[in-house]
This record gives C-alpha cells, sequence and structure tokens, in this order.
C-alpha cells in the first residue's frame, strides 16, 4: 500500500545542508560533548533544541524528531564502520571511528537529556551507552601499541562483543526515545481541541511513517490508531478526517497497527466514512486507502477479516461507487486497490460486484483519462476483473461490454524507462491474458475474443520477449489464453503457430518461446 503513496519530494542540496550539520569534525565535539545545548526561554516547555536551525512553533516536534532520526543515522552508520574496519583489523581507523562514534552519542545522549524530562528507564540505558563508549574508546586505543597478532585476535573478539552492545543499547535508546516523542505527539491529538494543533501533530506522526515499518511499530505500539479513530468519530474534526486516515493507512504496513485498528471497531468507522455522502471525497478516498492496506494480500494475519465481512457489501457498494465518480487518478487508484484486494479473499465480494454492475464501471473508466491514466491503475482494474472471471455469470457481463478494452490491456506498454512502470505493464498483460483464459471457457467470449483478432496478438506476447518486457509470467498466461482459444476454435490458429505453441507440452512451448531472442512474427 505504501506504493501508492509518493514518497515526500526533498531538495537534495537542502538535504545534504541539513545532514551536514550533524557530521561534525571529532575536535569539535570532544571540546563540546559535555556542554548540552539548553532549552531557549521563549520556547515552549519541555521541547527539544537541537541544533540552531530549528523553527518554532508547530515545526519544532517535526524537527526534533528528524534530528533525533539524522544522529541515530549518523551514529548507526559510524558503528557500522566500525565492524567492517574490526574484522580487516585497521586498528587505527577503528579507534578513531569509535572516537567519533563517541562523541555523537554523547552529544546526542546530552542535548536530549537536557531539554526532556527522560524516563527512568530510558536513564539507566543512557548511562550505561556511555560507560560502554568509553570502554569501546579506551580499549581500541590499547590495540594502537602493539603488534601482538595473539593479543590483537583476543582484543578483536573483545571489541566485537562491546561494539554489539553498544548497538544493541543505542538502538533500544533511540526507540525509548522515539516514543517519548511520539507519545507527547499523541497527548496532542487526545487533549487538544484545535484544529491546528491537532493537524500538526497528525503532521509530524505522518511524516514518521515514512521512515520505515519499525518506526510505524513503535508508532501504533503508542496507541496512534486509537487516537486518530477517536479523532475520525468526532464531527466537529471532519476537516482532518482524510489527514488522519491517512495517517492510519500508513501505520497499518505493519500488524501491531492493524491490531489497533482491529479493537477499536475502524473497520465499522471506515464503513461509515465511505457510506456518508456528505464525508467529502478525500476522506473517503483515504478510507479507502486504509481498506487497501489491511487486506493486502501481503498481510500474514487474517483475523482482523472477520469483523470486515459483516461490513463487506456497504464497503464494496460504497467503493465501486467511489470509482464511479472519482475526479482524478489518485481517488480511483485508491478505491480500485481496496476493491482489487478485497476480491482476492471472498467470492462473496466478486458476486456482490457483479450485481453493482462494476464490469461496466470498471471497463468505462479504463477509457476516462482523468480517472485511469497510469498502468498503476490498470493492474487494479485487470486484477478485478481476473478475479470476477471464475464466476460463470461474468462471461455475459463482459460479452455485453463486447470486451474491446480487455483486449487492449494486452497491448500495454510502458511510457517511460521507470522500472516500476515497466513491471506494472507487465502484470496488466499478464492478467489480461489470464481473466481472457478464464472467460474463454464460454464459447460465445472465445468467438468474440478471435473476432476481435485476440489471437495475433498472444502469439506476438509469445514470440517477442520484448514485447512482454522478457517476463516469464506473461509467457505463461498468454500461452495458456492461446491454447484456451485453440480447444474451442482450432482453426483461429495457423499450422505453424499451432505446431510450436500448442501441439507441444507447455513446458516445451515456454523453453521454445523464452529462449527466441527475435519475433518469428
Amino acid at each position: 500500500m505504501n506504493e501508492i503513496y509518493l514518497c515526500f519530494r526533498v531538495d537534495s542540496v537542502q538535504r545534504w545542508m541539513e545532514d551536514l550539520r550533524h557530521m561534525t569534525e571529532v575536535e569539535c565535539m570532544c571540546v563540546l560533548q559535555a556542554k548540552p545545548i539548553g532549552v531557549e526561554e521563549d520556547s515552549q516547555q519541555g521541547e527539544l533544541i537541537v541544533g540552531s536551525g530549528v523553527s518554532a512553533g508547530d515545526h519544532v516536534a517535526r524537527n526534533n524528531l528528524q534530528t533525533l532520526l539524522r544522529r541515530a543515522l549518523v551514529v548507526s552508520t559510524e558503528l557500522g564502520k566500525m565492524f567492517q574496519r574490526l574484522e580487516k583489523g585497521r586498528w587505527q581507523r577503528v579507534h578513531s571511528t569509535a572516537v567519533r562514534a563517541n562523541c555523537h552519542v554523547r552529544s546526542l545522549v546530552h542535548e536530549y537529556s537536557a531539554a526532556r524530562n527522560t524516563p527512568l528507564e530510558m536513564q539507566k540505558y543512557e548511562k550505561s551507552l556511555l560507560e560502554k563508549c568509553m570502554e569501546l574508546t579506551n580499549i581500541t586505543e590499547r590495540c594502537l601499541h602493539t603488534d601482538d597478532e595473539f593479543f590483537l585476535k583476543s582484543m578483536r573478539e573483545a571489541i566485537h562483543e562491546i561494539l554489539t552492545d553498544v548497538s544493541d543499547s543505542f538502538s533500544n535508546m533511540i526507540d525509548m526515545a522515539l516514543a517519548n516523542e511520539i507519545r507527547v505527539l499523541i497527548k496532542q491529538i487526545e487533549s487538544s481541541d484545535s484544529l491546528h494543533t491537532i493537524g500538526s501533530a497528525i503532521s509530524n506522526l505522518l511524516s514518521l511513517t515514512q521512515d520505515g515499518p519499525q518506526l510505524c511499530s513503535i508508532i501504533a505500539k503508542e496507541g496512534a490508531v486509537v487516537a486518530l479513530f477517536k479523532i475520525c468519530r468526532q464531527d466537529r474534526f471532519r476537516d482532518l478526517y482524510a489527514h488522519a486516515l491517512r495517517t492510519v493507512a500508513s501505520i497499518c504496513c505493519v500488524e501491531e497497527g492493524i491490531n489497533q485498528l482491529e479493537k477499536v471497531d475502524g473497520i465499522l468507522c471506515l464503513a461509515d466514512i465511505l457510506t456518508d455522502d456528505s464525508s467529502v471525497e478525500a476522506a473517503r478516498a483515504e478510507a479507502a486507502a486504509v481498506v487497501a492496506q489491511i487486506t493486502s494480500p501481503h498481510h500474514t494475519s487474517t483475523q482482523h477479516l472477520a469483523s470486515f465481512l459483516e461490513s463487506m457489501h456497504d464497503i464494496v457498494t460504497a467503493l465501486i461507487k467511489l470509482c464511479e465518480t472519482a475526479s482524478c487518478g489518485e481517488v480511483f487508484l485508491l478505491a480500485s486497490a481496496a476493491l482489487a484486494n478485497i476480491t482476492f479473499f471472498d467470492s462473496m465480494a466478486c458476486e456482490i460486484l457483479l450485481q453493482l454492475n462494476a464490469i461496466h464501471i470498471l471497463l468505462q473508466a479504463c477509457k476516462d483519462r482523468q480517472r485511469v491514466d497510469t498502468p498503476y491503475s490498470k493492474d487494479q482494474v485487470v486484477t478485478i476483473l481476473a478475479n470476477l472471471s471464475v464466476l460463470e455469470q461474468c462471461a455475459s457481463e463482459v460479452l455485453q461490454e463486447q470486451g474491446s478494452l480487455l483486449l487492449l490491456l494486452l497491448g500495454e506498454k510502458p511510457s517511460s524507462s521507470s522500472p516500476s512502470e515497466g513491471a506494472a505493464c507487465e502484470r496488466v498483460q499478464q492478467k489480461a491474458a489470464v481473466t481472457l483464459a478464464r472467460l474463454s471457457r464460454d464459447p460465445d467470449v472465445a468467438q468474440t475474443a478471435i473476432q476481435l483478432k485476440a489471437v495475433p496478438r498472444l502469439i506476438e506476447l509469445c514470440r517477442s520477449p520484448t514485447e512482454r518486457n522478457n517476463s516469464d509470467s506473461v509467457l505463461v498466461a498468454c500461452l495458456a489464453a492461446l491454447r484456451r482459444l485453440a480447444a474451442g476454435c482450432p482453426d483461429s490458429i495457423e499450422a505453424a503457430d499451432h505446431q510450436q505453441l500448442i501441439k507441444p507440452r507447455l513446458v516445451d512451448s515456454f523453453l521454445l518461446c523464452s529462449n527466441m531472442e527475435e519475433s518469428f512474427v
């Protein structure tokens, strides 16, 4: 699901200049390590001031968190270098890296402790970590003054053990510090009546979710999903629904987030927002994003889907309606992605979609460039069609639409050299071929496909690796579709093609076509 959202774009020079503040010289750090930067008198109580570039007001919390993450990255990078240099026995560099890491850790700990009332448990970690860093510096210095191989070998093992302890302790301390900052943000969401304050706290949480699943797990464990759904259940905060739900969708990339959603009956809240005609499109689109996230096939746990089934009819109805009325490509993508995921885990959803005339709505949407403007959206549409095609009544629905758009999807090609776009086009071609193969069980559909010249395109995809972007999955799907059409209409395929693509075993035809470098068509 996180693929759907665009990453925050930050100018590379600006990012370099921000990071440069933390890549300080060791000599300077040795002088400054015992001089923590204090809290400015005009700043709010408890705000962490970690650099001269921190802006005031609502941006302070975000800067605190991002600075903490950047400083943590600097330390982690130094520790990683130490492991590598230790293995190579570069003792001078091992020691200099230990000194740098020690300085960075001390600076970070002192700055944070000066600005926050750190929890007692975290203080214990800080003290232990600083002692281990100093021990690491001292023991690596001893290795500079000897060439005794036996001594250095024993020291290497001792240093490796201490370094591992330092890495683990540092990770735990950073997790505690982040959890502490996250609790501050959640408290703002829960206790404030100001739309501006709550919106700012939500923005900070959303920004944090972009830093990976580990942070999403911490955010979920601290109760962010619960707090965000409280916002989504209060009419006075309607303007914040979309923002809150986007953050929920990001958090739910991890199992902890989905478990929290289940505990607060989040699915019922999502259904209410999706089916509420007074909800703005942005809120319904973000609710669809949450549905797409929690129904993703990538999740190993499906316990939360039990409660989802109770609201499935309402949710599916609202989502297909959103596909029909979407004002832009992003809204359609989110709604169709949710529907695509839902059709994977319950056949009842497919039956509901057929009753709601979904095939007509989706194929019509493919003609509208305002709604379906990328291979990613077409991927969701053809996924839904492929899953619907297992139902017998789907064939008649496709015949009513003449199926020409389905065949156009076999010709999907990327408009750029983007690898992700190329992969999306492969999925569109593969699923279009799978859908065609399934639907061609019906003789009328097979005859219509032949009349629309599906066979020449399938043969081209089989014989020309460049047409299918060298995709084996597209090749297998096209061979299966050809064989299905040949079974019902043998005269539709020429003798030479029949001899190579139909008559042999599937694996033999696959090997023949996969070894072709040029098209024979």
